[in-house]
């Protein structure tokens, strides 16, 4: 096996202390680890600052998905047995596909009951790794009852309540439909957004919806061997239009997150330009990958031995990324989730 293909080829120690386990007061305040991708030069900034780092004609490409409350802590009527339900991808009108635990007590056709019943779940349909497939049943409009029964998903690694269910949400979000956050967009404000505009950066969004990929650690020694789980995306004609422009002037174009990077270059891939589309994605990009939509990514710190670590060590290489990574912990950068990002580019 070459060692590219190696997991633990992509592992790095991280002290504990620097799992940010709540974001910070002001989202732009972050620290910006700016990275040359053909250099392995970095830089140490503040989050407000990438617009210094950005020019005219650039497209900026966020992903505007909005996290739903999706952990539901809920009753077997039949028991009372405590069962937690994580809401993962919804199917079809009240159909969805969740993560469950204990999935073992469930069998077909239990009914859990959220909230003194306001929300059921019947069990339709059991797969494996603890997924299960419901019918919900409920009264009214359902994201307004996860709003009044639901959790924030946090991943498992914070530990700490999130006091306001509107930091772990970009404030641009406005697609309902993920089970976590595409948190390379938690950095930017709306005042931040309106100066790179006035820079004459073009910012444009697709919609990813984020599901069982981000929680799901890779487990095959050999990478090939994982196996990605498909995530709904969608882009309109006007952000195609937005891109292909881009592409034939040679502009740069920027992906905000590895969700809107898989989205950009699913599409790209599929048909060879941009372009209007509504699909299911479940591309792993590690290195070898040649890309072919992004020109550079805005983008967090990723967990060891993840496929995100993998992803921009391919638009990068591997050792710039982790000897990026020993700058961060050495100069005391906050990671994951609620950490600080990292610009990796070609010019600065």
């Amino acid at each position: 096996m070459e060692e590219k293909y190696n997991l633990n080829y992509y592992d790095y120690d991280l002290p504990e202390n620097l799992i940010a386990q709540t974001p910070l007061k002001v989202r732009s305040e972050s620290k910006l680890l700016i990275l040359n991708k053909k250099t392995g030069a970095v830089k140490d900034e503040i989050f407000k600052n990438i617009k210094n780092y950005l020019k005219p004609g650039d497209v900026l490409v966020l992903n505007d998905t909005q996290v739903i409350p999706a952990r539901l802590i809920g009753t077997k009527e039949e028991t009372g047995a405590t069962i937690e339900l994580l809401l993962l991808k919804n199917i079809e009108n009240d159909t969805w596909e969740c993560l469950a635990k204990p999935a073992k007590r469930l069998n077909i056709m239990t009914i859990i009951s959220f909230g003194d019943g306001k929300l059921k779940a019947k069990v339709i349909k059991k797969k494996n790794d603890g997924i299960v497939i419901v019918e919900l049943i409920y009264e009214g409009i359902l994201y307004e009852i996860l709003d009044l029964l639901g959790n924030m998903p946090l991943p498992p690694y914070i530990h700490e309540t999130l006091e306001d269910k509107n930091r772990y949400q970009t404030v641009y979000a406005k697609n309902p439909g993920s089970a976590a956050a595409p948190t390379a967009g938690l950095h930017f404000t709306q005042e931040l957004m309106k100066e790179i505009k006035d820079l004459g950066v073009i910012i444009t969004y697709i919609t990813l919806h984020v599901g069982l990929g981000t929680f799901r650690p890779v487990n095959s020694e050999n990478i090939l061997e994982h196996d990605m789980h498909s995530e709904l995306y969608s882009m309109d004609e006007k952000t195609a239009d937005i891109l292909n422009k881009a592409k034939e002037e040679n502009r740069r174009i920027i992906a905000v997150g590895t969700t809107t990077t898989r989205t950009l270059e699913s599409i790209i891939n599929k048909y060879g330009k941009f372009k209007s589309c509504s699909e299911m994605t479940n591309i792993f990009i590690y290195p070898g990958y040649t890309f072919k939509g992004i020109t550079g990514l805005i983008t967090n710190f990723h967990l060891p031995k993840s496929t995100l670590v993998m992803l921009v060590s391919a638009l990068s290489t591997r050792d710039y990324i982790l000897s990026s990574y020993k700058h961060a912990i050495k100069n005391d950068y906050r990671f994951f989730s609620f950490g600080d990002a990292m610009f990796i580019t070609d010019e600065f």
